[in-house]
């Protein structure tokens, strides 16, 4: 867990902020914003009423961002995503009328609520920066970070994401029920007003871009990324994996970790911050067995015994 008088100043505040809203939920907080400073994207899966929604516009309006929601059904056309263009008459000329993708952080609510064309339009503005529309690519605005949120229990009717495409999210995570305390300062701050309606920025999208950049100038020693590569490689090794991790799993981690050690005031990456951010990067890259999932084995499980039976490197990363 990050210590908020070790953070990056510009970057506590935001977490700070955030925790007006979200109580107790300081990992997710930071996890979302390893994600948004890597460039990454978010699947965000758990119970309806934990905070999912109001995670990502407390985040949004932290950073002072445009926030955009697409609330996924099974009717929801690709255009209704990405945007279409409509004919004007006074014109003579087709104008297109940007969809919801068009903004700087998008809640993609229920993804898998939706056919997996629609899907696909949201994953193609993922992976390109960019939409298709009637043979027009349009540049999505920077940055750009989609927090996409599944049921886990409710599956009649829904569209699963396949591997290939869970493999397009930098991080998956939960957000878990608040203790019992906590629940209840959750109420009290409930009790006469929303939280969030009071939220004010406390960065601008200017100084975000800029931390972005940041975050590829931190460093990253070769026995780093030796470690990176010998935990995923073990992923493919395991007795109960069917297919494991790919190098895009690799490259994933090290983006999380260089935005993971940046927040926490670093300018290099550190083993510990690869061993945090590893059960959130790997999992779902990872398919099992059909044995191992019957005998109650999890991608989270496997992931966790790689990661504590791996050699940690005794070189210290800051040495250049």
């Amino acid at each position: 867990m990050t210590q908020l008088d070790t953070l990056h100043p510009v970057l506590g505040r935001v977490i700070e902020n955030i925790e007006k809203v979200m109580i107790g939920k300081r990992d997710v907080a930071t996890l979302s914003l390893v994600a948004l400073l890597a460039e990454g994207h978010v699947l965000l899966e758990d119970v309806p009423g934990v905070g999912k929604t109001m995670m990502v516009r407390s985040l949004a309006k932290s950073v002072s961002a445009d926030f955009k929601r697409i609330q996924f059904t099974p009717d929801l056309l690709p255009s209704d995503v990405t945007g279409i263009s409509i004919y004007n008459p006074k014109e003579l000329q087709f104008e297109f009328r940007p969809g919801p993708i068009m903004g700087n952080i998008v809640l993609a609510d229920e993804i898998n609520r939706t056919s997996p064309k629609t899907q696909s339009a949201l994953l193609e503005g993922m992976e390109e920066s960019s939409v298709t529309v009637d043979g027009v690519t349009r540049q999505l605005p920077k940055p750009f970070f989609v927090m996409a949120t599944q049921n886990p229990i409710e599956y009649e009717g829904t569209y699963p994401l396949p591997e290939a495409q869970l493999d397009r999210f930098l991080l998956k995570m939960k957000m878990g029920y608040p203790s019992i305390k906590e629940e209840i300062e959750v109420l009290n701050k409930a009790e006469k007003t929303k939280p969030i309606q009071h939220l004010e920025a406390v960065i601008s999208i200017e100084e975000l871009v800029k931390l972005q950049e940041e975050v590829k100038a931190v460093y990253v020693d070769n026995t780093i990324k030796e470690y990176i590569v010998d935990l995923v490689n073990r992923t493919r090794e395991h007795g109960s994996v069917y297919l494991g991790a790919s190098p895009r799993g690799s490259i994933a981690l090290m983006k999380a970790s260089q935005a993971y050690a940046l927040i926490n005031g670093r300018d290099y990456v550190i083993p510990d911050d690869i061993q945090f951010l590893a059960p959130y990067v790997l999992p779902h890259r990872i398919i099992l067995k059909s044995e191992a999932r019957f005998e109650g084995m999890t991608t989270e499980k496997v992931v966790m015994k790689i990661v504590e039976r791996t050699p940690i490197p005794v070189q210290r990363s800051m040495n250049r």
